[in-house]
């Protein structure tokens, strides 16, 4: 069946509202007061945002899954994307993302106001923040990630020989095993955003929402997670460019 771009950008908005909602709803789990879940640790979050990854892909096949506007910037800079579809998409990825943040919000409402004391922590449930703050290595930091991300999307989709590549390509058990091994070994030191849906959208969704006790959204820092994952998916698609 050929999909209009309009049920496309549905698509993206839908699978990164589930990203989102499960990826930060782990976050929320195990670091808020009173849940079920709480000090579950980082292996926890690893694995819950590879499976809310999986997740994303899973309801989103019909768009090729980006979920990600950098997933998007990198493919259609390396030739597997339609420049005239990337501003929709970007737009759907960036409102799912919001949204999501929403949902997990009411759904953690009572755990949010019992941990209203500690306001570094909501804010963690919803974007991140870097372990050791220090621009230039974070900014590094979340470029190689991403670059991981994004070159290793674009080298599976050669595979299928598609026109076009988003996570999609991969399956989704491959990209969940991606993010995960991601999450493990290079995440720790500034949460491995790589996804301007997943940080800059739940960010805002932070500020306007009514958070009680809540800090501010980190502002001074939330450029790093939208430019340096920007300059990673270009440098993939350069790449990608040269060998294939």
């Amino acid at each position: 069946m050929e999909y209009t771009l309009i049920q496309k950008c549905v698509f993206e908005l839908i699978g990164t509202l589930v990203l989102v909602l499960m990826g930060d709803g782990v976050c929320a789990a195990v670091t808020l007061n009173k849940s079920k879940a709480q000090g579950a640790g980082w292996v926890a979050i690893a694995l819950g945002w590879g499976l809310a990854v999986m997740c994303g892909v899973f309801v989103s096949q019909p768009s090729g899954a980006h979920l990600n506007p950098v997933v998007t910037l990198g493919c259609a800079l390396a030739g597997k994307f339609a420049w005239g579809a990337v501003i929709p998409y970007i737009i759907a990825q960036m409102i799912g993302g919001f949204l999501g943040a929403v949902v997990v919000y009411a759904f953690y409402k009572d755990h949010f106001d019992a941990t209203a004391d500690q306001p570094d922590a909501m804010l963690g449930c919803f974007c991140t923040m870097p372990a050791i703050s220090h621009k230039t290595n974070n900014f590094f930091c979340e470029m190689v990630a991403t670059f991981l991300l994004v070159y290793t999307i674009l080298a599976f989709g050669t595979a299928g020989n598609s026109s076009e590549i988003g996570m999609g390509s991969l399956g989704a058990f491959p990209v969940t095993a991606l993010i995960m091994a991601i999450g493990f070994s290079i995440g720790g030191t500034t949460g491995y955003a790589m996804n301007p849906a997943r940080d800059l959208s739940p960010r805002i969704a932070h500020a306007v929402l009514p958070i009680k006790g809540k800090r501010d959204s980190g502002w001074e820092y939330s450029w790093i997670p939208v430019f340096g994952p920007a300059t990673g998916a270009a440098l993939a698609a350069a790449l990608f460019l040269i060998v294939y």
